[in-house]
């Protein structure tokens, strides 16, 4: 990098290199510290010399150093800007792969930032039409979002993999897509959403007549009827519990507002062990019990 009276300009490519050599001694030695610093100067040196790919991968290096260290934070930002410049260079497949690594290290600390790298993902795997990759990663955010309770934004990532997935015409994902919508709905106490949902999902080819159709008829029945025992009936049915886990909790954790299980009363259990003639003068008894008025 020096200059002089025969050199005026800095060699940046052999000094990158050289960084890059250094690098993999200390991380070979264990001197993580080390090792991140050689990484960020290969960057430095990479950036002046215009080639922004390999920066790109010397900030991403740096990143996984940080990791070693378990800084996961600072690691994450580094790949962050890493994935910035291959969009820049013009690799965005490369970009898209380096965010869904730094989702990946970040899932279990800050599961958020972690969604927002797997959306961030999608969008760039989205805009190069590489469809299924960002399915994968707006799977992995809806899960995620669904683990942590955060229903609403929940029911929008799966409404925008519903609509890829009827895009490329995979309608049974688009069932099971449908089912975790609905579960999602109904544990957001929002029936009338759940409903709209179901009835959306007619103009899918197939739904109609599929045992996910029935299923789900018959859920909706049983949480409007406010009948537990028919909601956990359904939900415990293979259908719904060999589902992704996450969407499987939803349906064994749903519970009917209002008291769930209809009970008979216990009156009218004894009244039908008596016979008609004593359900008769039970009936007569309560007539009678009111016939002042309710006052």
């Amino acid at each position: 990098l020096k200059t002089g009276f025969l050199k005026w300009k800095p060699d940046y490519d052999s000094a990158a290199t050289e960084y890059g050599k250094a690098a993999v001694a200390f991380k070979n030695a264990k001197q993580f510290d080390q090792a991140r610093e050689a990484c960020l100067r290969e960057a430095e040196a990479h950036e002046n010399n215009k080639a922004l790919f390999h920066a790109a991968k010397a900030y991403e290096q740096a990143g996984m150093m940080l990791k070693e260290m378990q800084r996961l934070p600072e690691a994450v930002q580094l790949i962050e800007k890493a994935s910035m410049m291959y969009l820049e260079n013009g690799t965005p497949d490369t970009a898209a792969i380096a965010l869904e690594r730094a989702g990946k290290l970040i899932e279990n600390v800050s599961p958020e930032k972690a969604v927002q790298l797997y959306q961030q993902a999608a969008s760039v795997f989205e805009n190069e039409e590489r469809l299924r990759q960002a399915l994968e990663m707006l799977g992995k955010a809806s899960r995620l979002l669904v683990r942590g309770r955060r229903l609403d934004e929940a029911a929008l990532s799966l409404q925008k993999e519903k609509s890829i997935y009827k895009e490329i015409e995979n309608y049974p994902t688009c069932y099971k897509k449908t089912i975790a919508q609905v579960l999602v709905h109904l544990h957001r106490n929002d029936y009338v959403a759940a409903e709209r949902c179901v009835r959306e999902s007619y103009s899918i080819p197939g739904f109609n007549g599929s045992e996910d159709c029935a299923a789900l008829e018959q859920l909706l029945e049983g949480y409007d009827q406010q009948d537990q025992d028919q909601v956990s009936e359904v939900c415990n049915s293979p259908l719904f519990k060999y589902m992704d886990n996450d969407y499987a909790k939803l349906g064994l954790t749903l519970v009917v507002p209002g008291g769930g299980v209809k009970k008979k009363s216990p009156n009218a259990a004894q009244d039908k062990a008596r016979g008609p003639a004593a359900a008769g003068s039970h009936a007569d008894e309560e007539e009678d019990e009111y016939s002042g008025g309710l006052c």
